[in-house]
């Protein structure tokens, strides 16, 4: 970010490999060490030219499908944009922002009491520091279950059902904040749900769990539901905004992402996905 470079790191496990094809470098942590500070200085072995690595877009936060297609419109363009995202979750994103580890960030936290989105929690976690708000899309948010519905689920309430494994988002992200304030709403105490402490980072995580039968019901979008052709149960629509601070707006990286976003190439792309309204696509609002 501006003269610094900053490190996202990305998952690991049984995708270590899949991992290691999408880094841009890496660096050995000896065994003896549990893990480093972000305060700490190491060498870092890259895996492509610095000048790849300058032209890197990053974005931290919320996960949305639509992202992955801008991406690949960014590669379409010369010299070739490549996008770094890492899902955090929403309020991850902000604090991203906040440390000046990302140019721009995804959000959809709901406040409950006036029935907005991020301006609220913009003026909470990142005070004076003025940021763009631009709308991305509408989506469909509800009750992602198997082919059929089998175990005939037809809304939260039948969330706390005995033998219903629920699905659920991690602490933290909007869609969590969502299904937290929906529970309150119908008086359902969240203890009594089955694999509510069970978190998951994407909305494509969850939808492979209940495709997997590993769970019969979880929290997340439509287009994730269409994707692996299982069911959905629509519970409300969201708007998801990506909020870039002021001293990235007029970064070359942001702005070619931001006529990626107004073409009708990713708009029709968009659509295609199922669960998503372009209506205030591109719209801007200066924090």
């Amino acid at each position: 970010m501006g003269e610094h470079l900053v490190a996202t790191p990305l998952p690991r496990g049984a995708g270590s490999i899949t991992s290691l094809t999408q880094a841009n470098g890496f660096w050995r942590i000896p065994d003896t060490v549990e893990g480093v500070t972000d305060s700490e200085s190491h060498p870092v072995t890259l895996l492509t030219s610095r000048h790849g690595i300058e032209r890197t877009l990053v974005v931290v936060g919320s996960h949305d499908m639509t992202l992955d297609l801008i991406g690949n419109l960014l590669n379409k363009h010369e010299p070739k944009i490549n996008l770094a995202s890492s899902n955090v979750g929403s309020l991850g994103g902000l604090l991203a922002l906040r440390k000046g580890t990302a140019h721009l960030a995804g959000s959809h936290l709901l406040d409950t009491e006036t029935g907005e989105y991020n301006i609220s929690y913009i003026d909470r976690y990142l005070p004076g520091i003025k940021v763009y708000l631009v709308t991305l899309v509408h989506r469909e948010q509800g009750l992602i279950v198997a082919p059929g519905n089998p175990r005939s689920i037809n809304g939260l309430e039948d969330l706390c059902r005995d033998g219903i494994r629920f699905v659920n988002r991690q602490s933290g992200s909007g869609t969590r904040i969502l299904l937290d304030w929906q529970l309150g709403q119908l008086g359902i105490d969240p203890a009594t749900i089955n694999g509510y402490q069970r978190e998951e980072y994407t909305h494509m995580a969850v939808a492979v769990d209940v495709l997997s039968g590993s769970g019969d019901v979880g929290m997340g979008i439509r287009a994730a539901a269409q994707a692996l052709n299982l069911d959905f149960i629509p519970v409300t629509t969201e708007r998801y905004d990506l909020l870039i601070p002021a001293v990235h707006y007029d970064n070359p990286l942001v702005q070619t992402f931001l006529e990626v976003l107004a073409t009708r190439e990713f708009k029709d792309q968009v659509l295609a996905l199922g669960g998503y309204n372009v209506r205030e696509t591109g719209r801007r609002l200066r924090i």
